[in-house]
């Protein structure tokens, strides 16, 4: 298959598959879910990703189908099944199915899968950001499909030319992207927002975080300002898509560039691990 879809053990094309329109994800958006990259058949990161959605889950008192073990025996089964071993791989949980009420539906949730040909961008960059104010919700760190607030701001950078949208609260505290994490260095040390309640804790930032500590670069998980950022040395974006991204421009104004050797050694090694664990 090219693209493939499953939905509570029915698999088929995906322009084919279908869903109930009593779906919760249809009423609430009431789910959560993860994305993996997937290179040679093997699904990077795959671990980590569960354990994520199984967090996710557990902070909105939602029960996934199957354990851990059967997720990840599923998605790999799924792989095998593709034309091609360089995939996206999308999984998402719902509550589950029942007339539209805001009350919780007895009965098992929904487990959601897509897979379709993607590869890692490792050329990608430098970009231009713009930023904007978050006005998320406090439940930023669960990956959850209420993605209205994300939708618009990406699409606001598109509409301007730029490949993201940096996040920013009241005082100016930078969060994260619209659909990935952001980072400062400066002074030869790796800044990023810490993982509380405002950030997702991304798969990709801690690989980077990693990478810091393979290369004896010091990180510090603490908030940083627009201001902060704008005179950052280096300003970089990770997600599981693009893991390490160099930004050069902000709202059209030039910015980083300036640790060039540091991004470099860290965009290599970040690389270097996902081609060796997707061998």
């Amino acid at each position: 298959m090219t693209e493939l879809g499953y939905y509570n053990g029915k698999i088929g094309e995906l322009s084919e598959m279908t869903v109930p329109m009593n779906d919760r994800a249809c009423w609430f958006g009431d789910g959560v879910y993860e994305a993996g990259m997937c290179r040679n058949y093997h699904i990077f990161a795959l671990d980590e990703h569960v354990d994520r959605l199984f967090r996710s889950a557990a902070m909105l008192e939602m029960t996934v189908p199957m354990d851990k073990q059967e997720l990840k025996s599923l998605l790999n089964d799924l792989v095998r099944k593709m034309d091609t071993g360089d995939l996206l791989v999308y999984w998402q949980v719902t509550r589950g199915s029942g007339p539209r009420s805001h009350a919780f539906p007895e009965g098992p949730a929904n487990l959601w899968v897509t897979l379709r040909p993607k590869t890692v961008n490792s050329q990608l960059g430098p970009v231009s950001v713009i930023t904007d104010e978050d006005t998320r919700f406090l439940h930023c760190n669960i990956k959850t499909l209420n993605l209205i607030p994300s939708v618009m701001a990406n699409e606001k950078a598109k509409r301007a030319g730029c490949y993201e949208c940096v996040f920013y609260r009241q005082g100016n505290r930078v969060t994260e992207c619209s659909h990935s994490n952001v980072h400062i260095m400066r002074d030869g040390v790796f800044y990023t927002a810490p993982t509380d309640e405002l950030i997702l804790p991304g798969i990709a930032r801690a690989h980077l975080i990693s990478a810091c500590g393979q290369l004896g670069i010091p990180v510090r998980e603490i908030p940083f300002t627009v201001d902060e950022m704008m005179q950052a040395d280096e300003i970089l974006t990770s997600s599981s898509t693009a893991p390490c991204v160099r930004v050069c421009r902000v709202n059209g104004q030039n910015v980083g560039m300036k640790r060039a050797d540091l991004f470099d050694a860290l965009h290599r090694a970040v690389f270097d691990e996902y081609f060796a664990l997707t061998e």
